[in-house]
């Protein structure tokens, strides 16, 4: 409780009031720049990252296909108030349609018909009642725990600070979001997208991706988040080609590059970021060329899990 406590009250009396960021390298995890990379702080929705991951895990392990299967908006909907692509309890579409609302409309309403869905089939498989959406929420925290995000606590699968306890994470949590978000085909096709139309209940909306980024060389995503508490927070995802080496034994060596920012409560998170993406592959490329030495793996590389 104290902890919470402590969040809430830093919150509210603007000690987060400085921006936090990480540039890390997506396949080695050399971190090239962090400040504050380890603060507890809200992050709006940034949240959906792991709202998607979940999601789109769970249809792999169920052999689900997210084109087809259909999910409908639940009543507790209502709660959350206006849907910002109009979504209305009793409203029906695919679970694909509703990852397009929910990562480029970052639509509250969309994330939480989602949540709903899988949770109810969660609780189900297992026998158990209680509410469908916790369980998500459940889901969300072991996600945390697998991909080693240690500083990070979700309360919700939107991102608002609505609820009796605030969640949070951090810059370099968020990173490893970022990453294992950007493993899933499903969810790099959808955020890489500037716009999309859906259909829900006969009506056709089309989406906008909030990313301004998107369509910039390289830029493939991820998710943007803001809120009072949080500020503007935003997670880029920016991929060049990969370096080619001879080998000694004359065979050619591939290496792929992937940088992923995330910045929390920014001033100038569009401009910023472009600012760190530059110097991160400046300094990246001059790494690799050095051989990528590493004399402190605890302070140079982000942890995450290898690829399965």
């Amino acid at each position: 409780m104290r902890k919470f406590i402590v969040l809430f009250l830093a919150m509210a009396t603007g000690l987060f009031a400085q921006e936090t960021h990480m540039v890390v390298e997506a396949y080695s995890g050399k971190v090239l720049s962090a400040s504050g990379a380890s603060t507890k702080r809200p992050v709006a929705s940034l949240t959906k990252m792991a709202t998607a991951i979940v999601a789109v895990d769970w249809a792999t392990a169920t052999n689900t296909d997210i084109s087809k299967q259909m999910v409908q908006v639940p009543a507790i909907a209502a709660q959350l108030g206006a849907s910002s692509v109009g979504l209305r309890p009793g409203d029906t579409m695919t679970i694909r349609d509703a990852l397009y609302a929910a990562m480029l409309s970052s639509d509250n309403v969309a994330a939480l018909t989602i949540a709903h869905h899988v949770g109810t089939h969660i609780l189900s498989v297992r026998g158990r009642g209680g509410d469908p959406v916790m369980a998500f929420v459940a889901e969300m925290n072991k996600l945390s725990k697998a991909i080693y995000a240690k500083n990070t606590l979700f309360v919700n699968v939107h991102g608002l600070e609505n609820g009796p306890k605030p969640g949070y994470s951090t810059a370099a949590d968020m990173a490893r979001f970022a990453i294992q978000a950007m493993r899933r085909n499903a969810i790099n096709f959808i955020v890489r997208q500037e716009s999309r139309q859906i259909n829900v209940s006969g009506r056709s909306y089309t989406l906008k991706n909030s990313n301004e980024m998107i369509g910039e060389e390289g830029i493939l995503g991820v998710k943007t988040g803001t809120t009072n508490a949080a500020g503007a927070c935003l997670a880029i995802c920016m991929d060049r080609d990969p370096v080619v080496r001879t080998k000694p034994d004359g065979s050619k060596g591939v290496t792929p590059r992937r940088l992923i920012v995330v910045v929390l409560n920014s001033p100038d998170r569009y401009g910023n970021s472009r600012r760190y993406l530059r110097s991160g592959w400046a300094f990246y490329d001059s790494w690799l060329a050095a051989g990528a030495p590493v004399k402190d793996p605890k302070r140079e590389i982000l942890t995450i899990p290898p690829v399965k």
